[in-house]
């Protein structure tokens, strides 16, 4: 496949937008805020004080996951005591949940109005698509000089479930598998922090081809990493690098130049 092939990388739910009337689908104005649904963010048991650690990270977790998964929106209202409850700590152990996630700049905190999913500027959007293609195209060429056939194995099991979930359209999972495609990259070369990267900038993605993308397409998406991991298989760096350059320029290209409406919540289009 030749390098240049039009892709569109990270699709940001194409049946929920069909869903929407025509005049909630063109780019506009942004409407005014609304309050998030705590129900929109995965839990699993409540933490309780004795790991108040632990309770932390979970939340960052559990809200960078509901954003990749589009189940919140850029702009949308977290309310601090909902979350507290839903994941049983503290209010002070939200706000620095909170905190960590306005280091990633997943989350805004705002004086005395409180904290909101971030809503990135078109600028800021273009300026992540930049380093994505700077990281990512030598991230694979490192990656090719040392990749075993363990790894392949591992990167095909990854393919494998995201081409089930596109298949069963299954929304979230698909969301979420795409995006974490490019994370699985940066695992098998075992380096943390440049996993650290590759996770912040890919959540920074979601939001901003929520708030600006003008179409998508996820199977296209997947074929486009069945692509890439057959250059890695057949250890072809150039390729593989040109392959994931083309792949997220695309998608930088297809950004609007105004944000899209939220319109309806996306947590209750999925249930």
């Amino acid at each position: 496949m030749s390098a240049t092939r039009k892709t569109l990388a990270f699709p940001h739910d194409s049946a929920a937008n069909e869903a929407l009337p025509e005049r909630e689908q063109a780019p506009a104005r942004r409407a005014p805020l609304k309050k998030a649904d705590a129900d929109a963010i995965p839990t699993g048991e409540p933490l309780g004080p004795e790991a108040e650690g632990s309770s932390t990270e979970h939340i960052v977790s559990a809200v960078t996951r509901a954003i990749v998964e589009h189940r919140l929106l850029p702009g949308a209202k977290l309310v601090e005591q909902k979350i507290a409850d839903r994941f049983g700590v503290s209010r002070t152990i939200v706000r620095q949940a909170f905190n960590r996630l306005s280091e990633l700049k997943l989350v805004k905190l705002e004086p005395a109005r409180g904290a909101f999913v971030a809503a990135p500027s078109i600028t800021e959007a273009r300026e992540v698509f930049a380093v994505r293609r700077m990281v990512e195209g030598q991230m694979l060429r490192e990656l090719i000089s040392r990749v075993t056939s363990a790894d392949i194995r591992q990167l095909k099991a990854h393919i494998k479930a995201e081409r089930d979930a596109v298949k069963r359209i299954d929304v979230p999972t698909r969301s979420k598998l795409l995006f974490d495609f490019h994370v699985v990259l940066a695992q098998v070369l075992g380096n943390q922090v440049l996993v650290g990267l590759i996770q912040e900038l890919v959540s920074r993605c979601s939001l901003i081809t929520l708030m600006y993308q003008s179409a998508d397409d996820a199977e296209t998406s997947h074929d486009e990493h069945v692509d890439i991991l057959k250059a890695i298989e057949a250890r072809d760096a150039d390729l593989a690098a040109a392959l994931v350059d083309a792949h997220l320029l695309t998608v930088e290209r297809q950004l609007t130049e105004r944000p899209r409406a939220p319109g309806v919540s996306l947590d209750t289009l999925l249930g």
